[in-house]
């Protein structure tokens, strides 16, 4: 079993780049894998409540059933807190399992993780 913090920095800018980490941390669970999946920029949107409902990529699942599996895996979500405050999201906007996070966080986490995936 491998460790992973998967990352994106894409939201509804762009429905398919944004959907991806979520991709990657329910297959990376499903493949038994331990997953962090860190939001970032854009991202952090993706976060928030009612968002996800409106997340297509192209040809990929809905991002609000990624999200739904996500979170049925108990797949914590770090949400970057700088981001977050710049996009006037606080913790109690967010979906369940989503956390706001410090830079200090992620960098403790990718220090201590096998891989970097990001998006």
């Amino acid at each position: 079993m491998a460790t992973f913090i998967i990352s994106g920095s894409r939201g509804t800018d762009d429905p398919t780049m944004a959907t991806l980490p979520f991709m990657a941390a329910k297959t990376a669970k499903e493949q038994g894998h331990d997953v962090v999946l860190w939001l970032w920029n854009e991202a952090v949107t993706l976060g928030r409540k009612g968002t996800a409902d409106h997340v297509t990529g192209v040809n990929l699942t809905a991002l609000k059933d990624l999200l739904a599996a996500v979170q049925a895996a108990q797949i914590p979500i770090w949400v970057c807190g700088a981001c977050a405050v710049a996009r006037q999201i606080s913790g109690t906007d967010l979906v369940a399992g989503a956390t706001i996070k410090g830079m200090a966080d992620y960098i403790k986490a990718v220090a201590e993780r096998d891989r970097n995936v990001a998006f």
